[in-house]
């Protein structure tokens, strides 16, 4: 009897547990439907939303800035990440273990530390403020997040095939290529997935150190919020949403299909 009712509370904590991480998201889908303005009631079904956003010249060009600043700052943050995490790994040198401690630094610290001192950093330089400093910045507190996963999993790595391939005559850029990246690539993929999050959603380091043409999404609708969050943000987040769950899909069907 004990059993069966603490099954049915742990179940129910479950349950809770995912409708408190899932409802609100349903929520903003249904509501970037309704006909009203107003996030509260609804007032019937509508298409006119979606409309409004793909006119709105303003948040498809914050858009586009964010995904082309998460874009390039996750391939550099992937390329510099790995040969990183390739190097603490394989080589030995005065300060590593230091150094090691420097990398967490940009994970650790409140990001509002780390947007006042890129924003010194980069006014010292006398830099002008935009796509290239968001991109810097970006790929400043994305490289750890790929360099961590990928030196972990080179940590488990077993080297013998390295050494096994270059005693049968390989050299080390046909071992690396061939043998040493198919193994740690999804460690690379999973850390490069992490910072383009990370970089996308981002809005107090792009508050310090973005322009005024280089409006990024998160603080479009940041800016958006005083005046009432419009159903057209609704509308973009279901459609940010849709697509995310269409990629998500599309890599377990072929996960699935590699595995069988």
């Amino acid at each position: 009897m004990e059993s069966k009712i603490l099954k049915r509370l742990s179940n129910a904590y479950i349950l809770l547990v995912f409708a408190f991480l899932y409802v609100p998201i349903v929520i903003i889908i249904i509501y970037s439907f309704n006909s009203t303005k107003s996030n509260v009631v609804w007032g019937g079904f509508t298409l006119d939303w979606y409309n409004t956003l793909f006119n709105d010249d303003n948040v498809i060009t914050a858009l586009k800035n964010s995904l082309m600043i998460a874009i390039i700052s996750t391939i550099i943050s992937a390329i510099v990440g790995t040969v990183g995490a390739f190097g603490f790994d394989r080589y030995k040198f005065k300060g590593k273990g230091a150094i090691s401690l420097l990398i967490y630094i940009p994970i650790v610290i409140p990001e509002i530390i780390m947007g006042i001192s890129l924003l010194v950093f980069f006014s010292a330089l006398q830099m002008d403020f935009g796509i290239v400093t968001l991109v810097l910045a970006h790929t400043t507190f994305c490289i750890p997040f790929v360099l961590i996963n990928v030196k972990a999993r080179l940590s488990g790595f077993d080297k013998s095939l390295e050494e096994a391939a270059m005693d049968l005559g390989a050299s080390k850029i046909t071992v690396f290529k061939t043998i040493t990246l198919p193994i740690i690539f999804p460690a690379v993929i999973s850390g490069a997935m992490l910072a383009f999050a990370l970089s996308l959603d981002d809005v107090i380091i792009n508050f310090f150190v973005s322009g005024p043409e280089s409006t990024t999404l998160p603080i479009k609708i940041f800016s958006m919020l005083r005046f009432g969050l419009s159903p057209e943000i609704n509308a973009l987040c279901t459609i940010m949403l849709l697509t995310t769950f269409v990629i998500l899909l599309v890599s377990q069907i072929i996960k699935v299909k590699k595995e069988n």
